[in-house]
């Protein structure tokens, strides 16, 4: 396990980079899809219907670009929350 506060000191980005290659390293498909699952969608989203397929891609890519662009708005405190606790619980690299 490695410790809170050296977790807590890396920048977001140096944070994310190693959740993701530890996620990866792991296959641990349901730590990206938590990630997915927490942010919040627009409300046109939210009516859409499920059989609308491209735009569900389009969300998705959408929010891709978002963790790869590292813009993560008024969400960063709760994503590096996330990031701080998948290292603390898997091991960091």
């Amino acid at each position: 396990m490695t410790d809170f506060a050296e977790l807590d000191a890396l920048s977001t980005e140096q944070l994310r980079e190693r959740a993701f290659a530890k996620a990866r390293e792991e296959r641990d498909l349901g730590f990206f899809w938590d990630l997915f699952r927490h942010l919040p969608t627009a409300p046109e989203t939210e009516e859409r219907e499920l059989a609308d397929i491209g735009a569900a891609v389009d969300d998705a890519v959408s929010l891709w670009r978002e963790f790869t662009g590292h813009d993560y708005g008024d969400n960063e405190p709760l994503i590096r929350a996330r990031f701080i606790d998948y290292l603390s619980k898997n091991g960091a690299e």
